[in-house]
């Protein structure tokens, strides 16, 4: 298995935000937005392992600025790391409006994607070549969020294992709800 550059998968699609993709507000639905990152993933990951993908996990969705029916909204995918049979993609989101040709940042987050064989198992995907600083920068990155990803997965783990509602009383005293067990 041959390996691959980052410029080979980087992929951006290119999206005009509809009405009916729009809140009562005039703002674009998160979930809308969600759709076309989870594509654009696909396709960015896709190209790189050469076979079907899954979105495994997202991470860090933070929807910074709102999104506004009638502008174009671009989402720029590249491959960042790759593990055996795992890749992640770190995903940039501009929205446009075409009026004013204003160009504002307004999400990035890592979508982890799996490759799929034939077999519908995971399989191994080719190692990724950085060919300049930010190539190595992003990697490097990526690294760090699985890093902190793993060690969350298991402080959450543990906080719900280890929950006693016992000292619910104390727990909960400043904060906004109303304990109101029945025994």
């Amino acid at each position: 298995m041959e390996a691959k550059p980052v410029k080979n998968s980087q992929t951006t699609i290119t999206e005009l935000m509809i009405p009916s993709y729009a809140n009562f507000g005039g703002k674009i639905h998160g979930g809308i937005l969600l759709s076309l990152m989870d594509k654009v993933a696909y396709a960015c990951a896709s190209k790189h392992a050469g076979t079907y993908c899954v979105t495994v996990s997202v991470d860090k969705v933070e929807f910074l600025k709102p999104v506004e029916a009638g502008e174009l909204v671009s989402l720029k995918a590249s491959v960042n790391y790759v593990g055996r049979t795992s890749l992640m993609v770190g995903i940039r989101v501009e929205s446009e409006n075409v009026r004013t040709g204003k160009v504002v940042h307004t999400n990035s987050c890592y979508f982890t994607m799996v490759a799929k064989g034939d077999d519908n198992k995971p399989t191994q995907v080719p190692k990724l070549i950085l060919e300049n600083e930010e190539d190595v920068k992003r990697f490097i990155e990526a690294l760090w969020v699985k890093e902190i990803r793993e060690r969350v997965r298991e402080e959450m783990d543990d906080a719900k294992s280890s929950v006693e509602v016992a000292h619910a009383k104390e727990i909960l005293k400043n904060e906004r709800c109303i304990l109101s067990l029945k025994n």
